[in-house]
C-alpha cells in the first residue's frame, strides 16, 4: 500500500524534532453543495529541526514514531517561485 503524501503549512516548530503541519482540503457540503474548507493538524518528524513556522512542506505517512507522530517531513514546497525560476529548474 502506498504511503500518503500531504501538503500543508507549518504552524508550530517549538518542540524538538517535531513540527505541526496544518493541512487544508476543500469538500463539497453534502446538502447545500457549497465548497467549504476543512483543516487538520498533523505532528510530523523533523530530524534536523530545519523547517520553520510559515513554510509550506510535504509530509509522508510513516510507522508510528511516538504517540502523536506518524508523519515525517519530506521536503519544502517552493510557493514563491517565479515562472522564470520554474523554467530554469526544468
Amino acid at each position: 500500500m502506498p504511503k500518503r503524501v500531504l501538503t500543508g503549512i507549518i504552524v508550530s516548530d517549538k518542540t524538538d524534532k517535531t513540527v505541526v503541519v496544518n493541512v487544508e482540503r476543500k469538500v463539497k457540503h453534502p446538502l447545500y453543495g457549497k465548497i467549504i474548507r476543512r483543516s487538520k493538524k498533523y505532528h510530523a518528524h523533523d530530524e534536523a529541526n530545519e523547517y520553520k513556522a510559515g513554510e509550506t512542506v510535504r509530509i509522508e505517512e510513516t510507522a508510528p514514531i511516538s504517540k502523536l507522530k506518524t508523519w515525517k517531513v519530506v521536503d519544502r514546497v517552493n510557493t514563491h517561485a517565479t515562472p522564470a525560476e520554474v523554467a530554469a529548474e526544468a
